[in-house]
């Protein structure tokens, strides 16, 4: 199979789809690979680094669009973008459309096949093998994010996420226990900050317990406990995901006037919509902004800003399934329930219920439309 490497044209996102490494691998197996001039530049690969392992250089995206049967990529399509696909193109990145029905019905009148790496299961049937590494990063970030937007000239309260001796350290709030979350308190707990993490899960807030040793606090999300927590936060990280649906709203506007002024929200689950009632996405280049004196970050690619990691992470995760579709196409979703799992649209069709109900349209099971 001819597979393609587009550059992102995201806003500030340096992460790339393949690897050199990932490219060899690609190559090692008879597939064509190619990509586009200064693709991995951002995360340190020249286009030289791919001619080395058996790669080919394309002068543009319109060349790889054309001669590629499957695109692998980092973040979702851009309008520029979905456009240049087709009908039997495979499209394999992060999609996140059940806050986005342009970008679905962009998919869906190309007539691709297109995979979300943040849909596809693992082994297990309930894990996300191709989402963790990104949300082990954004967690960690999260937690920077919140340092920074608390300085005073970012318009936060001006506290320092550990204190010092003699000083009360910040107190972390952490809505969501799964990996996000789970990185984001073992970050906030290492710089020494105050910790609560809250679920619906008990037996994830047992594991919690019994991981961080009792120097989290752990608390079941009922509402009248997020309030609480939330009030008397310094910061607060939004952590929570429904695979493939829009992320629920758990801090609403009203609840921001009884916030401390100052306090920050760092909302992780913006790219499925935020769970904050007054988030919206923002960019590395203007990452927040202030409603009612609280300080919001939500930046919608926040794992772009440290490329070099965060490529070689995700490609560690994405390469088996990459490799099992450049082998098989649709043969290989059919064969896999994980890549099953991860078709969001095929052939004009949106085939993941959450994501059909998300966006309020009708949904065709994978198995239905990879038959027809």
């Amino acid at each position: 199979m001819r597979v393609g490497v587009l550059k992102e044209i995201k806003i500030h996102e340096y992460r790339v789809g393949l690897t050199p490494e990932a490219a060899r691998e690609y190559v090692a197996r008879g597939h064509e690979v190619l990509v586009e001039t200064g693709a991995g530049a951002g995360m340190g690969a020249q286009d030289s680094d791919y001619v080395a392992v058996g790669a080919k250089i394309a002068a543009n995206a319109a060349e790889v669009f054309t001669k590629a049967q499957m695109i692998v990529k980092v973040k979702e399509p851009q309008p520029s973008e979905w456009v240049q696909l087709r009908e039997g193109q495979i499209l394999f990145t992060y999609l996140h459309l059940a806050p986005d029905p342009r970008q679905a019905d962009g998919l869906m009148a190309s007539g691709c096949t297109a995979i979300a790496y943040e849909t596809v299961l693992g082994p297990d049937g309930a894990s996300l093998p191709l989402l963790a590494p990104m949300s082990e990063v954004a967690g960690r970030l999260a937690i920077e994010a919140a340092g920074t937007a608390l300085q005073r000239q970012s318009g936060g309260r001006g506290i320092l996420l550990g204190g010092v001796p003699g000083v009360a350290p910040a107190r972390v709030v952490i809505l969501g226990g799964g990996v996000v979350g789970t990185h984001a308190a073992r970050m906030a707990v290492g710089l020494g900050a105050e910790v609560s993490v809250l679920d619906r899960s008990l037996p994830r807030l047992r594991q919690l317990d019994e991981l961080f040793q009792g120097r989290v606090r752990t608390r079941y999300a009922a509402t009248a406990a997020i309030e609480t927590e939330v009030f008397a936060a310094d910061a607060v990280i939004g952590a929570v995901l429904i695979p493939g649906a829009s992320a629920p709203k758990l801090v609403t506007r009203a609840m921001l006037k009884e916030m401390k002024p100052g306090a920050v929200l760092v909302d992780v689950a913006i790219d499925q919509g935020g769970c904050f009632e007054t988030s919206h996405p923002t960019t590395h280049a203007e990452p927040t902004y202030v409603v009612d004196g609280i300080v919001h970050y939500c930046v919608a690619n926040m794992p772009g800003s440290v490329p070099h990691t965060s490529s070689h992470a995700l490609n560690n995760a994405t390469l088996p399934y990459g490799l099992a579709l450049a082998a098989g196409g649709a043969a290989a979703i059919l064969a896999d329930p994980g890549l099953r799992a991860g078709l969001n649209v095929h052939r004009g069709h949106i085939t993941h219920a959450a994501v059909a109900s998300s966006l309020g349209l009708s949904m065709r099971a994978p198995e239905v439309a990879l038959a027809a």
